[in-house]
């Protein structure tokens, strides 16, 4: 017989490591310097990513409710299947395999190529070894391509081979990649070339600035949700899940008001809000010099790393649950009879992000789907509202802290950030949406034609 279920062995901080890993990412390094230019005002800068972390920290308490209540595999997918049908949560979960962890973690695969150049020329040669044409698509190989394939390859070899060592890389990789970044504000505080008379400027902020600056925040904060994708393997639940995802979204939110004293510590704001490279990078040249560039560097490479990992993790576990379903390829729901991990669904998205690497498309998907990672989260947070109206009588082992108000503000700005980002790049954003809808004959097909 099959086994269909996945055992339960992770604790609170081994699935708050997965969303440290998975929120700490290129948002904090780039960010920045957009809110500065929108705000120019230090105190108010530090005030709408504590804002940005008070809405995570909502949605989180939401998704902790809705992962103890139904404490299985897959994430929002579970959820807005339940409460708006199986067709909305297939498509939460086609655009997750498709661009949304699929396409991050090949982007994260070349940013290591790139980053390992420093170190090994050969990891970011960008020379084309050979040229594949298929039908509806061209791949490339390059020596750049070899490594980030390898990168996918060695992190999804080892969480296929068990939760034990998957779970000892992910909580190493995410405890450095704090102790990294809380380690490079407290040196750059305290030896670094800033100065303190950068926070005294007091620019007044129009409300309007304010809530435009809060969409780059809260893209910043995407991720906080990412230990309800293994609800299934996390023990005590109940329990455990609440504690995972209030404590890994309260560590992300401290080391990002954290990182951005530390900006506003090396660059007056209006510099700070011109920057045009990445700011972790112009900060460490400010305070301690060129000199920091080859650490800064090999940080980074750990850094992306627990990201990828961390991805490599949650993603099948939606491919997984749909499987189970009947919306994916049936062979995804099988779990490994000896490793007990959905072996086969991050064989999956290990084999479609090789094939996004190879063909240089996932920076386009990423850049018109992002703004579905916002979509799927508010109407998940939303389901709240339908599953208590629905089912007043069943037992909820956690209920989410300031309901109605804190999960409703999160629903409604995240539709808010949404029709923004249709309204202001609608270009893309109908690139994106023509993805999502790409899946309905898909799940039609999966669903119908047995």
């Amino acid at each position: 017989m099959l086994r269909t279920s996945l055992e339960r062995r992770l604790g609170p901080v081994d699935a708050s490591a997965i969303i440290v890993s998975n929120v700490i990412g290129s948002g904090i390094l780039i960010v920045p310097a957009i809110v500065a230019g929108l705000i120019p005002n230090p105190l108010a800068i530090l005030a709408v990513w504590l804002v940005g972390g008070v809405l995570a920290f909502a949605g989180a308490m939401a998704y902790a409710e809705l992962a103890a209540l139904r404490s299985r595999a897959g994430g929002e997918y579970v959820y807005l299947r339940e409460a708006f049908g199986p067709l909305v949560g297939f498509l939460s979960g086609w655009t997750s395999f498709i661009a949304g962890f699929s396409g991050a973690i090949a982007a994260g695969a070349v940013g290591v190529s790139s980053y390992l150049g420093r170190f090994i020329p050969f990891a970011a040669d960008t020379t084309e070894l050979v040229t594949i044409g298929l039908p509806f698509w061209m791949l490339t190989v390059t020596r750049q391509d070899l490594t980030a394939l390898s990168v996918i390859a060695v992190l999804s070899v080892i969480h296929i081979i068990g939760l034990g060592p998957g779970r000892v890389v992910q909580n190493v990789l995410s405890l450095l990649k704090v102790l990294i970044l809380i380690m490079f504000v407290l040196l750059g505080l305290v030896f670094g070339q800033g100065a303190i008379e950068n926070f005294s400027i007091a620019k007044p902020v129009p409300a309007a600035n304010w809530l435009v600056a809060l969409i780059p925040v809260m893209f910043s904060y995407s991720g906080w949700n990412a230990a309800a994708y293994v609800a299934e393997e996390v023990r005590d639940p109940a329990r455990n899940l609440p504690r995972a995802l209030g404590l890994g979204t309260a560590i992300v939110v401290v080391v990002y008001l954290a990182m951005n004293l530390l900006y506003l510590y090396a660059f007056p704001v209006e510099e700070l809000g011109s920057l045009q490279i990445r700011v972790i990078d112009a900060a460490a040249e400010r305070l301690f010099g060129g000199a920091v560039a080859t650490a800064l560097a090999a940080a980074t490479v750990v850094m992306v790393s627990a990201s990828i990992s961390a991805m490599v993790v949650t993603g099948p576990r939606v491919y997984f649950a749909m499987a189970r379903d009947g919306l994916f390829f049936g062979a995804a729901a099988r779990v490994h009879p000896r490793f007990r991990t959905p072996a086969v669904a991050i064989i999956a998205q290990a084999v479609w992000s090789g094939l996004l690497v190879l063909s240089g498309t996932f920076t386009q998907l990423v850049e018109f789907t992002g703004f579905s990672i916002v979509l799927f989260a508010g109407l998940a947070v939303a389901t709240l509202f339908v599953l208590r109206r629905r089912q007043p009588f069943e037992p909820r082992p956690f209920r989410a802290w300031g309901y109605p108000v804190a999960p409703g503000l999160f629903a409604l700005f995240s539709m808010a950030m949404v029709i923004n980002a249709i309204w202001r790049t609608p270009g893309p954003a109908a690139a994106g949406l023509v993805v999502i809808l790409a899946g309905v004959p898909v799940y039609i097909l999966l669903r119908y034609w047995k």
